[in-house]
């Protein structure tokens, strides 16, 4: 299997993807303080990671990661370094990309999220509500005020199919979805478990000492086989739900 990227592909390329339907996927993480030990983009860096994994079972294309996410600063203040994007301007962003996306033809997108895993907190609520936002714009500008109450369209629900269910154009998944029974952390054993898989080398246990930060205190649990079972786990479980056409994760 195989994968083109976007940025260097050209459009005889990317026109394939979009004729038979291959999943595109776009790649969301934060530049955010994770401690001492651990590089500030980490949360982009799993993302693109778990989408090249999955790259090398399915063909597909990925497109530029977007590394500015709304991060926040709930982990620390500016003073940590951490870059955030105000929630609403983010969402602008997403849903203009996602736009030219689905007016262009494409109808398997797919974003991934490596950051804030409990349920929908800001960066994911904020793509969902941008895909379902444009999905449901797309929809009236192309089918017509009131298409789904018009009488011809009675059987809408059951004349869908899995290719071309409106409702499954654009995916958000997690990159620790909860269905898969995943255990979640910022800045511990799991996320770092993530990223020592993905980037071996990335993580500098060796200065764990220069930071009292509480949510540190499982890092040295960290291992390369949790990495790779969390990661391995993700990767099954957003293939199974593109083939079986599920909604997201």
């Amino acid at each position: 299997m195989s994968a083109i990227y976007m940025a260097n592909s050209y459009p005889k390329e990317v026109e394939k993807i979009k004729k038979e339907n291959l999943p595109v996927f776009l790649p969301i993480g934060t530049m955010e303080y994770h401690s001492t030990i651990c590089p500030y983009g980490c949360d982009a860096l799993v993302a693109q990671g778990i989408i090249k994994k999955v790259a090398e079972k399915i063909d597909c294309m990925i497109l530029p990661t977007i590394w500015y996410g709304v991060s926040s600063y709930a982990v620390g203040g500016p003073e940590k370094n951490t870059i955030n994007m105000d929630v609403d301007i983010f969402e602008g962003y997403i849903y203009n990309i996602l736009k030219s996306l689905l007016f262009s033809g494409f109808r398997n997108i797919n974003i991934l999220i490596s950051h804030q895993t409990e349920e929908i907190l800001p960066t994911a609520a904020a793509c969902i509500k941008a895909g379902k936002k444009l999905t449901f714009e797309y929809l009236e500008q192309t089918k017509g005020y009131g298409w789904w109450g018009d009488n011809k369209n009675k059987d809408f629900y059951e004349n869908l199919s899995a290719e071309d269910n409106p409702w499954n154009w654009i995916r958000v998944f997690n990159g620790c979805p909860k269905r898969a029974h995943l255990k979640g952390d910022h800045a511990g054993k799991y996320e770092y478990s993530a990223l020592e898989y993905l980037y071996p080398g990335s993580i500098k246990l060796e200065r764990l000492s220069e930071t009292d930060d509480w949510f540190t205190a499982t890092a040295s649990e960290m291992s390369y086989e949790i990495g790779k079972d969390h990661v391995q786990t993700t990767v099954d479980e957003i293939i199974k739900t593109l083939k079986e056409g599920l909604g997201s994760l």
